[in-house]
């Protein structure tokens, strides 16, 4: 009896030091940069795309963010959403070939918005913040849409959120940039065809941020689910593995 209760504290401190790593790992692979627009499709109108910006340090805020919009598959006519506590620097990029509309054709496209905290604000360590635009015209006959984003902390650290897979690639990025993976256009026409104006100066400044809510992207609480099934498995097969030793070991006493 005292060799099984040893074997069952062995096991219980192994099982949860193995389940204290899956938690921290779950913890650093949730913690990306991320965009979502839930049931928008390639050439969708007036299309709402947020930014989840987790903050990741123990310390320090964030306290600037820094989006670059596609080039290759530009939107046309993007309005930011104003967010209490911060501004939005607005860049825009004339275009080599004009996107054509019903309201016309538009040769300039915002390629870069820079958000910044106000003195005092930010995202606090252990929260996220949302950064909201909407896209008065998506490209035709895009897939996804590929977002570089550069977080900056209160201690002036940065984090660039850029990296893109080879094509077929499957490998983990340690710093992904933001993919808005769009459905297939519709057929069907648009309930809405009008298209969202574009700033017409070449930057300027908007009221913008911060949010604050714990959570977790969808995509990543999939990924953290796995890890810990995987980590229950590693758990149990320890404790098969400790329990069979046990048993092969000679008795010298009751």
């Amino acid at each position: 009896m005292k060799k099984l209760r040893r074997v069952s504290g062995e096991l219980t401190v192994l099982g949860a030091a193995l389940l204290t790593i899956a938690f921290l790992a779950a913890t650093s692979a949730s913690a990306h940069v991320t965009v979502a627009a839930p049931g928008v499709a390639a050439g969708a109108s007036d299309a709402v795309i947020t930014f989840h910006v987790p903050d990741e340090s123990d310390t320090a805020s964030t306290v600037g963010l820094k989006v670059q919009l596609p080039a290759t598959t530009p939107i046309a006519g993007v309005l930011v959403a104003p967010v209490p506590g911060w501004t939005a620097k607005i860049t825009q990029t004339k275009l080599a070939t004009p996107i054509k509309t019903d309201d016309g054709d538009i040769t300039e496209i915002v390629s870069e918005i820079d958000w910044t905290a106000a003195a005092g604000d930010g995202i606090a360590p252990g929260f996220f913040g949302e950064f909201t635009i909407i896209g008065g015209k998506l490209p035709d006959d895009a897939a996804s849409l590929t977002f570089k984003a550069i977080q900056t902390y209160s201690d002036k650290s940065v984090v660039s959120w850029i990296d893109e897979a080879a094509p077929g690639s499957t490998a983990e990025l340690d710093h992904p940039a933001p993919v808005l993976t769009l459905a297939a256009a519709s057929s069907t026409p648009s309930a809405s065809n009008s298209t969202a104006p574009s700033s017409t100066a070449s930057s300027s400044t908007a009221p913008s941020v911060s949010a604050a809510a714990s959570s977790s992207d969808s995509s990543s609480g999939k990924a953290t689910t796995g890890l810990i099934l995987g980590i229950v498995g590693i758990v149990l097969g320890a404790g098969a593995l400790l329990v069979a030793l046990r048993r092969g070991r000679p008795q010298t006493g009751q």
